[in-house]
């Protein structure tokens, strides 16, 4: 065997590193910083198992060899054309097999120094849930709360603009982390990804000074929290930050204006507040709508749902907010927050 295998600690000491699974393998997680040069297609994945199922696993190896064959000399006439003999890949698959293996042995005939990563994808993946169960315990969290349209993620934008340590899981999440909180013309990413994502953010941090972020449920769409994430959180010291309901209702109608010209899709989300409020008050924010009087429904919103939930919430499991600094935010402005975070 002409390649040579590495493992998880060694990921820096390689120019490239290379995913040669298919575009959706990759596209649920990846290892940050691989490029994805498929060896299968997702198509040709699918036909080469069902013949491994429906036919034989000789005949399915026959084909996929081919495929393979045809593919990783593709690769080699355009995006390594280029590379230097001093080259150093490091390739990985699903679990360090046949994929793997068969590119690692073609880019070592040719004469570069190409490794495989031991356990593949698998072992990484393997390696991300147990550090996620590790990490948050050495970080210091600063928790941000407040109710619902407070003006919590905005404070940590200017937070993270006067150069202090910000988690913002819900940019991670892609979901601003409510019933209304999925963002427009944008999905959520996989669990995976999502905590691979995670964990590089928490690998940054200084673990000398505070992280800010904001409270959150241990779900934020369909994304969830690590348990070992969210117990820190909850034990760590809180920031409450105390907003007027008028100012809340004016900054919640400048962030979700796609509500606001999509009318129907707020009335179809709402829907899922039947169970709490019921009929005739679903009838009544759909009257409201109707007549584009959103101040008087998204006041309506937070007064009867949303600020007894989370005051609920955040009572029960933040250990600390009894004793949290107060940050009055009567001004939800660039400048009213830029100077507010640079007193914290």
């Amino acid at each position: 065997m002409l390649f040579r295998t590495a493992n998880l600690t060694q990921l820096n000491e390689f120019d490239e590193i290379i995913d040669v699974r298919t575009p959706a393998e990759f596209a649920e997680d990846h290892i940050p910083s691989a490029i994805n040069c498929p060896v299968l297609s997702d198509e040709e994945r699918i036909v080469v198992g069902t013949l491994y199922k429906q036919v034989s696993p000789f005949e399915a190896r026959k084909v996929g060899a081919a495929l393979i064959a045809k593919n990783i000399a593709e690769h080699l006439q355009t995006r390594f054309s280029n590379h230097p003999k001093s080259w150093r890949p490091l390739i990985y698959c699903w679990r360090g097999g046949q994929r793997s293996g068969a590119m690692s042995i073609i880019l070592a005939q040719v004469g570069w120094s190409a490794h495989k990563l031991e356990g593949g994808y698998k072992s990484y993946r393997r390696d991300v849930l147990d550090k996620l169960e590790v990490s948050p315990q050495s970080l210091q969290f600063r928790v941000v709360c407040g109710p619902t349209g407070s003006g919590k993620s905005r404070l940590l934008q200017a937070l993270a603009s006067n150069g202090q340590q910000v988690l913002d899981l819900e940019i991670l999440a892609q979901h601003r982390g409510s019933v209304l909180g999925k963002l427009p013309q944008q999905g959520q990413p996989s669990q995976k990804f999502f905590d691979s994502q995670l964990l590089l953010a928490l690998q940054k941090f200084d673990v000398t000074r505070p992280i800010f972020v904001e409270a959150e449920s241990n779900k934020i769409g369909l994304i969830t929290l690590p348990p070992a994430l969210i117990a820190a959180m909850h034990s760590s010291e809180c920031l409450l930050v105390e907003t007027p309901l008028t100012t809340r209702v004016a900054g919640l109608i400048e962030d979700y204006q796609h509500y606001l010209t999509n009318p129907a899709l707020l009335i179809t989300h709402l829907q899922s507040l039947h169970r709490f409020h019921g009929e005739k008050q679903l009838e009544s924010w759909t009257e409201l709508i109707h007549a584009g009087d959103f101040k008087t429904m998204v006041s309506e919103l937070l007064t009867l749902h949303y600020d007894p939930s989370y005051l609920r919430a955040t009572a029960k499991h933040y250990k600390q907010l009894d004793t949290a600094r107060s940050v009055p935010l009567d001004d939800l402005s660039a400048g009213v927050l830029k100077k507010i975070a640079a007193t914290l």
